[in-house]
């Protein structure tokens, strides 16, 4: 199953000081807006949100329908697809999408260790 671009959501203290650290890395500013607390920053093909405020974990973040540039793919299996199949496996979602309703939705689940896994579809 192919679940899309893949990222790393962080919950940072300090938006800034998050940036500069992550500069210094080598990572760039790829979107976002420091002034609506969030960033995201790219290294070659790695991409890490910067997320202050936004929520208490750390996520692990897949984008269904882009890759690694956030640019629309065409053909790509949609988050209501993924959805039945993890539910057909019987894996519980804390947070499911519509299956009735098209384009951009998103779904979570936790993996053992609690760790949230967000499933979101842009596209």
């Amino acid at each position: 199953m192919s679940l899309g671009a893949f990222s790393i959501s962080l919950n940072v203290q300090d938006i800034a000081i998050s940036k500069q650290f992550y500069e210094t890395l080598g990572f760039v500013v790829f979107a976002g807006d420091p002034e609506k607390n969030y960033l995201i920053m790219k290294n070659g093909e790695t991409l890490i949100g910067l997320f202050q405020g936004m929520f208490d974990k750390n996520i692990l973040t897949f984008n269904p329908g882009w890759d690694q540039n956030a640019n629309t793919l065409e053909d790509f299996i949609d988050v209501r697809d993924i959805q039945k199949e993890l539910k057909s496996k019987g894996i519980t979602l804390s947070s499911e999408v519509d299956e009735s309703t098209k384009g951009p939705g998103n779904i979570i689940v936790m993996d053992p260790d609690g760790n949230p896994i967000l499933i979101d579809q842009h596209v």
